[in-house]
């Protein structure tokens, strides 16, 4: 390695300079960039027990990053209603498609009974763990 080249910690700036010029490269892949957030939730007697979010991503893909039902009301259908008004409010933003990931204990099967598809998978036998990746591809709008 050339001795000028050095790994450093970046700051604040830095990183969003590294950010921005991720960015720029991406836009010669990438010609049309969708934004959006959806955050939804359902409250009984003003608690908030279950809930999701997501936002847009490239290549019109909406991705879930969170979905959480309280364990008292699981298996009551809350988290497909959940699901389906995500689904729904992605289309409306313009996505083609949504991704996912969950770990073993959260619900793998559950996805999989909504339509969704596994892309991916590993497994972590030392820490106990496995983690799944799905897709579901919703269509043009």
């Amino acid at each position: 390695m050339d001795k000028a080249i050095e790994i450093i910690d970046l700051n604040e700036n830095q990183a969003e300079e590294l950010d921005e010029l991720l960015s720029k490269f991406d836009g010669n892949y990438i010609g049309f960039k969708l934004e959006g957030d959806v955050c939804v939730g359902i409250v009984k007697d003003g608690t908030l027990i279950a809930g999701a979010s997501g936002c847009m991503t490239a290549f019109k893909i909406f991705y879930v990053s969170t979905l959480f039902v309280d364990e008292n009301h699981r298996k009551k259908g809350l988290g497909r209603k959940i699901m389906e008004d995500i689904e729904e409010k992605a289309k409306a933003l313009g996505a083609n498609m949504i991704r996912l990931d969950t770990f073993n204990w959260q619900g793998p099967e559950f996805y999989k009974k909504l339509g969704y598809e596994q892309v991916g998978f590993y497994e972590s036998k030392e820490d106990n763990f496995s983690e799944y990746f799905f897709i579901k591809r919703l269509g043009v709008v």
